[in-house]
């Protein structure tokens, strides 16, 4: 994982958010390359509420990126992310092409 170094002495939720509320491309970039297979339960679902704090425009546009050119775990993310944005469109339209399954496109 990539982590900064005040990720050392910050709770992980914290760390996430300051991230998240940046929006920026970095601060979701780091946010989005933490998510795998190794994290843990608790890292996961820190990662899951902190990036419901992305607002920027940068940000978004970070986030639709990785909505259709992340792997399946960062696809996944956003789209539970766009689901509870209301971003219907958005995510019938991932779905279609078929880089999402029913179960990530329909779940919130």
């Amino acid at each position: 994982m990539k982590h900064l170094p005040e990720f050392e002495t910050k709770h992980p939720l914290s760390y996430y958010m300051e991230h998240a509320q940046l929006g920026t491309k970095e601060s979701v970039d780091l946010i989005m390359h933490n998510l795998n297979r190794n994290m843990t339960l608790a890292e996961s679902k820190f990662i899951d509420f902190a990036l419901g704090q992305v607002e920027t425009e940068e940000g978004l546009e970070v986030m639709k990126n990785y909505f259709f050119h992340g792997t399946q775990l960062q696809r996944n993310y956003c789209a539970l992310f766009f689901s509870r944005r209301g971003d219907h469109k958005l995510v019938n339209e991932v779905f279609d092409l078929g880089l999402i399954d029913d179960k990530q496109a329909f779940s919130r």
